[in-house]
């Protein structure tokens, strides 16, 4: 078993005791998207973003799998969004992250 899967197991374990835990969702998403299943990233990250529509960092995540896979299009979507949320909560740190994604997407 591999570390990343170790670490998966656990946080879907934490998980199965607070399915609602925003924070473990968007490690479990972290966990896949470093195993290159970027499907179940994604779903993990929209469940982040179904249940806090101001978890910035989640669009981020979002922006970067999809510009990895060459579809910039949901990503410039995502980091909008994640922008959005960014400046909603008056988090200066990931409205610059999120801003430079923008900018640097071809």
């Amino acid at each position: 078993m591999q570390m990343s899967d170790e670490r998966l197991n656990k946080l879907t374990a934490m998980l199965s005791k607070q399915p609602q835990d925003t924070f473990l969702l968007y490690g479990i998403a972290l966990e896949h998207r470093k195993a290159g299943r970027t499907a179940q990233a994604i779903e993990f990250l929209d469940q982040v973003i179904a249940l806090d529509e101001d978890y910035c960092y989640a669009y981020y995540q979002k922006g970067q799998i999809f510009e990895e896979n060459d579809d910039p299009e949901p990503a410039r979507q995502a980091y909008q969004r994640g922008l959005q949320a960014a400046q909603k909560k008056g988090d200066s740190h990931a409205s610059f992250e999120l801003q430079t994604a923008l900018d640097l997407l071809v």
